[in-house]
């Protein structure tokens, strides 16, 4: 489920941003059942789910500033 930074560095930019929407989109799913007073069926997918967030947005900023140097 987590991506390594390798692995986001070999997709394609269509690709990573596909995959962030998806991530942000089951972030969004896993935080409503969190609020409802569900219990999550893994209880470190929320912090796995932005951890890889996070290192999209870094390989993505990353990649701007290439373009731009």
């Amino acid at each position: 489920m987590a991506l390594s930074a390798k692995e986001i560095r070999e997709l394609k930019p269509e690709e990573r941003k596909q995959k962030l929407k998806e991530f942000r989109e089951e972030l969004m799913h896993e935080r409503g059942v969190a609020a409802m007073g569900g219990s999550p069926p893994s209880p470190g997918k929320i912090h796995q789910l932005r951890t890889s967030i996070a290192r999209l947005l870094t390989v993505i900023a990353e990649e701007k500033e290439k373009k731009y140097e």
